[in-house]
């Protein structure tokens, strides 16, 4: 697979990484199996996805022991991006930016991983209660203790499709202007997808003019860019899409002229291209410094997704995918 090299700190990746949450949590309970899921992230390691994407928060910390399980066979195979900074309760996510809190995390997250080091620790949300720099200053310490390569921030806050009246991640552009005074920002971790293009506004040229990596997270739109859904099937209770604006019966017949795009693009390109594919390729041609990193816990799809860092776009392909009606969701 091509590698991407991103962020000030010279990370090198497979252009193509791996989403574990899926694997563990937000997505069909039902259909989550721990074994099939440590062969999907061992299908990655050999396809060349060596980003694996994870959160001591997935599960709770169950996905990160998933991980750890193919991490002490193949540690030197992968390339480990975990996350720190929100705790899970009973029916609700607070976040915990607290200096010595983030430096246990770090801790417990390095025991389950199975690893001495991680390579890319993300602050997943800021603390309101906790300067976003004293958090960041516990996060520094953390790679100068060796403890951690790299840091990078989750910016994957506001639903994308909800508009206010300034950009959607300004906010996010003033947090990281501050903690790049206290330490190099690596990596900013956000929703960029065919149906999801917020961050091309103001968050993806901000990252690109600084050389900080990007990481697109739901580059499939929660799947729904696979074609593989259909409108009015309905999700397990407790996956995230039974709740989402855009998982609604009517809203997802009102996207599917999204799908039928890519449909058309891909069969343009030939018999054996998949919508996912096309989808993961527009996310790819926005810049060297991105890199998608699609959710999957079945071995067939993860090799279908990296099959798209193999895939270039045509300036006529990327027209059309760049002309595909907006998205649209139940509060439009």
């Amino acid at each position: 697979m091509e590698r991407r090299t991103i962020g000030a700190a010279a990370l090198e990746v497979g252009a193509v990484g791996l989403g574990c949450m899926p694997m563990s949590c937000a997505y069909s309970a039902s259909r989550q199996r721990g074994e099939e899921s440590v062969r999907a992230v061992h299908r990655a390691l050999d396809e060349g996805s060596s980003l694996l994407d994870t959160a001591d928060m997935y599960g709770p910390f169950t996905n990160e022991l998933l991980v750890g399980r193919v991490l002490r066979q193949r540690r030197a195979d992968a390339f480990v991006s975990t996350k720190v900074g929100l705790l899970v309760g009973d029916q609700h996510i607070v976040a915990n930016g607290r200096p010595g809190y983030v430096k246990r995390a770090c801790d417990a997250s390095l025991r389950r991983l199975q690893t001495d080091v991680i390579d890319l620790y993300h602050l997943h949300r800021a603390d309101p209660e906790v300067p976003v720099e004293e958090t960041w200053g516990a996060l520094a310490e953390l790679v100068q203790a060796g403890k951690v390569r790299a840091l990078g921030l989750s910016a994957m806050g506001a639903r994308a499709g909800r508009r206010s009246a300034g950009g959607l991640y300004d906010a996010t552009v003033r947090q990281l202007e501050r903690v790049q005074q206290v330490f190099p920002v690596s990596v900013v971790q956000a929703e960029l997808s065919v149906w999801s293009r917020e961050a091309l506004e103001t968050l993806l040229p901000w990252c690109a003019a600084r050389g900080i990596g990007f990481l697109a997270a739901m580059p499939l739109g929660n799947g729904f860019l696979t074609g593989t859904l259909t409108p009015g099937e309905g999700f397990e209770r407790e996956d995230l899409r039974a709740r989402h604006p855009r998982f609604t019966a009517e809203m997802m017949a009102a996207n599917q002229p999204i799908v039928a795009g890519l449909r058309r693009v891909a069969a343009r390109i030939g018999p054996d291209v998949s919508p996912a594919e096309v989808a993961l390729a527009w996310v790819l041609a926005q810049g060297r410094h991105v890199v998608p990193v699609p959710g999957a816990k079945h071995e067939r799809w993860v090799a279908q997704n990296a099959r798209a860092a193999r895939l270039r776009l045509s300036p006529t392909d990327l027209a059309e995918v760049a002309g595909l009606p907006r998205a649209q969701g139940s509060w439009d």
